[in-house]
């Protein structure tokens, strides 16, 4: 029966418009009307919960009567798009196993620290270290180890990364080889799951940012930076604020990768267009 109940529950106007100005303020997430059903559909699964009946009584909750704000925290979860596959938009590796990372050897660069900022599952964390690999397996002495830092806003998403553990269809479409090498089958056949070797598990780290934070807790030598397909979701001014976080946590000479849709090339920023929507850090903020 409450299953039936929540089920018919409907998000108003006034409703949308209070939590999406919460999210928009907030994250940074732009919430245009057009997503009040998906918000809707998100929610209903905190709802059911949580045991309430109406919209109306989970935002008195949500904002109002959980001392503790964790319910803001999976709110935020729900609501937050978390795309993602191995190797997406593979170009960028390849730049970063056939240039790049020579270039940051050449520049005496032997143990490299990563960040994937918007990590969501975790499968870019995963792709850069199998890249950072096979680089070393390819060309012995050149890098000496690596660290690869994913953070999300999402704790859901998080903790699948840290876990590794996927879908076995999502790696369908990988070299045997490279199966074989970097990941493990579950035991059970019908799970149809695979998981992450601890190999490259050891390399990765994950924690909780928002993007809307005035300072990030994360250091301040990144040699590598990527952040794809995240700040389509942001306004102009915030990308750029965004960007200029990123770049103080950029070591010299560092590189930042954004999503093929994103461009920066109308911001005032210390980067140089290296390869297409692939930038290198030229100076720093306080220099401009």
């Amino acid at each position: 029966m409450q299953d039936l109940i929540t089920n018919n529950v409907e998000l108003s106007n006034e409703e949308f418009k209070i939590i999406s100005e919460y999210i928009e303020t907030n994250v940074g997430i732009r919430m245009p009307p057009t997503k009040r059903i998906m918000m809707q559909s998100r929610l209903l699964h905190r709802l059911k919960k949580l045991g309430i009946k109406s919209f109306s009584e989970y935002i008195d909750y949500t904002f109002h009567k959980d001392l503790t704000k964790k319910e803001l925290v999976f709110m935020t979860d729900v609501l937050t798009t978390n795309k993602t596959e191995f190797f997406r938009e593979n170009d960028h590796f390849e730049i970063l196993s056939s240039t790049i990372l020579d270039d940051l050897y050449n520049s005496g660069r032997r143990n490299l620290n990563i960040w994937s900022a918007g990590c969501s599952t975790g499968e870019e964390v995963y792709t850069l270290a199998i890249v950072l690999k096979e680089f070393m397996e390819n060309n012995p002495g050149k890098i000496l180890d690596f660290n690869i830092l994913g953070t999300d806003i999402s704790t859901r998403v998080l903790d699948r990364a840290v876990n590794g553990v996927y879908e076995a269809d999502t790696v369908t479409d990988l070299p045997l080889v490279m199966k074989r090498k970097y990941f493990l089958k579950s035991k059970n056949p019908g799970d149809r799951l695979v998981r992450i070797k601890p190999a490259l598990r050891k390399h990765a780290s994950f924690q909780r940012l928002n993007f809307m934070d005035a300072h990030y807790n994360v250091r301040k030598d990144f040699n590598i930076i990527f952040c794809r397909n995240v700040l389509i979701y942001f306004d102009k001014q915030t990308q750029k604020q965004i960007i200029e976080k990123f770049c103080t946590h950029l070591a010299d000479d560092g590189y930042l990768f954004l999503g093929h849709s994103e461009t920066i090339l109308s911001m005032k920023l210390p980067l140089k267009l290296v390869a297409p929507t692939v930038y290198r850090k030229t100076g720093s903020i306080q220099s401009l």
